[in-house]
């Protein structure tokens, strides 16, 4: 009774805290920390089937917004993650984000706030079975990565909706290979949840305004290859996927991610390219409003958006890792001549980070984000620049 009140006592503590894990599958490589069920309650655990997480990132912020500098104290990351291994072949995991919305959407049935509620069988060594509300399984090692470790996302992945209710079905010709196929919801609310009673696409073409209905069916169809190669030193993480938003109108999608994984250097580049007939992510549409006439619910047709991301860790000496990332984005409304590649965007990033603890996931860091947005003449948009300075934590929590 007593190991279980401080046990208890040891969750409510960690309930400042946030969250773990890759995105897709059943999280990243946990590491060899001891818990705080162990280090408290010196309870030994004897089995893989009940795995708690908190992850917890904050940080000073000064920020430059193109104007004027502003500071403020921020909580970045706040989830809540459990996972584990009941069988062999049966597993489960959740992921729960403690510092968003928890109202149900009208699609699927899920809160905003639940990244992944998730089922999973073995039916053999070579083939996985999963269903429930999952991330989708794009391709890209940034789009995988623990959200806690992301200091800013690339301007797509920053405007992505990725975590759907769906199924999916992965083969392991060899253990170093992976196909994967997955059927999901497009979005987690109904139609008019996501754009609006009366939505229309502004095209371009003829009276340049067409109505748009709802889809009888709203799906997402993805396929995904895994590799690894020389034991895992370089890996692969390549998607198309084909979303539809109403009807006749699709989204489609290329990733290619490629990353060198070295003991000490690890160092990923990766391709996204986004063919929207509908502007799913919603940067044009956002920028460029005075194009839209006022017209209420209106969302630019056929948007073309490219984001090249490169980012790579150094870890120069034991508990030091020096990160530094750059990304090259672009964007078009192919269909309009004026708006035809309106926008240039270049990301910049770098921090140190510090181990302070051996057997605890905790990082200091100190951080650097810089921002230049380049639009052409013809759009009519005035070229600005955004920074901002972090000085931070961030530390994964191994409960149990």
């Amino acid at each position: 009774m007593k190991k279980m009140m401080i046990l208890a006592a040891a969750l409510f503590f960690a309930m400042g805290a946030a969250a773990q894990g890759d995105n897709v599958g059943m999280g990243g490589p946990d590491g060899n920390y001891t818990s705080l069920a162990e280090r408290i309650a010196n309870l030994e655990k004897k089995n893989d089937a009940f795995n708690v997480y908190f992850n917890y990132a904050a940080s000073a912020q000064a920020s430059y917004d193109g104007h004027t500098w502003s500071s403020k104290l921020a909580n970045k990351q706040l989830r809540l993650e459990i996972k584990g291994n009941i069988t062999p072949q049966l597993f489960y995991r959740l992921r729960h984000r403690m510092n968003k919305a928890n109202t149900a959407q009208g699609e699927d049935n899920f809160a905003k706030a639940t990244d992944i509620m998730m089922v999973g069988y073995n039916v053999s060594d070579k083939l996985t079975i999963m269903g429930g509300k999952m991330c989708q399984i794009w391709g890209g090692h940034e789009f995988d990565e623990n959200p806690m470790y992301i200091y800013q996302y690339s301007d797509m992945v920053d405007n992505m909706d990725n975590f759907m209710a769906g199924l999916v079905v992965a083969y392991h010709p060899v253990p170093s290979q992976e196909i994967a196929v997955e059927v999901s919801d497009a979005n987690n609310g109904k139609f008019t949840d996501e754009y609006g009673a009366g939505a229309v696409a502004v095209t371009g073409r003829g009276d340049g305004i067409r109505q748009l209905e709802k889809s009888n069916n709203p799906l997402t169809y993805i396929v995904n290859w895994n590799g690894n190669f020389f034991g895992g030193r370089f890996q692969t993480r390549w998607s198309w996927g084909l979303q539809t938003q109403a009807r006749h109108e699709y989204s489609r999608m290329w990733v290619f991610g490629q990353k060198l994984n070295l003991p000490t250097v690890q160092w990923y580049v990766d391709y996204m390219g986004a063919w929207d007939g509908l502007d799913r992510l919603r940067i044009a549409t956002n920028d460029l409003g005075a194009f839209l006439d006022g017209q209420k619910n209106a969302y630019f047709s056929d948007v073309h958006y490219n984001s090249l991301i490169s980012k790579v860790n150094w870890q120069f000496v034991p508990r030091w890792n020096f990160m530094a990332k750059g990304t090259y984005e672009t964007a078009s409304v192919s269909k309009i001549e004026q708006l035809k590649d309106y926008r240039k965007s270049i990301g910049y990033l770098a921090s140190l980070e510090y181990y302070p603890v051996k057997d605890q996931d905790l990082r200091l860091f100190l951080a650097y984000v810089g921002h230049h947005y380049d639009f052409s003449s013809k759009c009519g948009l005035a070229d600005y620049s955004t920074s901002r300075i972090e000085l931070g934590f961030m530390y994964r929590i191994k409960c149990f």
